[in-house]
């Protein structure tokens, strides 16, 4: 299985940014051992701070992943060209955020990717990443 883990905005400061809503783990230190737990997955990841960088992205990826792990940070409130994008493409998108986004501010309570997403996964921390790759691995299992 071939996945790819796209992050939206300021993902990049995961580890230094709010820890008490982020945790205190980077990214990439999180990613590598993603790749270690999920050997049997070709896992890739992508992470800009450039909305018109993450259409881009979800168009290119599109049938070259079996999955994609969508974590559009503050692009899911506001990004309707992102939202597009996913219902543009053949590939699954699962949504997936670190915090529980209806226990904060209320604009933050709406998605323009959820409509169009294979699920939605958020309040996990960084286990939200984790639940998605699951749901992908459940999903070939319940095929095969």
């Amino acid at each position: 299985m071939k996945l790819l883990i796209i992050n939206g905005p300021n993902i990049n400061l995961l580890g230094k940014r709010e820890p008490g809503i982020y945790g205190t783990q980077s990214f990439e230190d999180f990613f590598v051992n993603l790749q270690f737990k999920y050997k049997d997955v070709e896992l890739s990841h992508f992470q800009s701070n450039v909305e018109g960088e993450l259409v881009t992205k979800l168009q290119d990826a599109d049938t070259e992943f079996d999955g994609i792990i969508l974590n559009a940070a503050a692009y899911t409130h506001t990004s309707i060209a992102i939202g597009d994008a996913v219902k543009g493409i053949m590939t699954a998108v699962v949504e997936v955020h670190i915090s529980n986004t209806f226990s904060r501010e209320e604009f933050r309570h709406n998605s323009f990717i959820s409509p169009a997403a294979k699920g939605v996964i958020l309040g996990f921390g960084m286990q939200s990443y984790e639940l998605a790759i699951q749901s992908f691995l459940n999903t070939v299992e319940d095929e095969g």
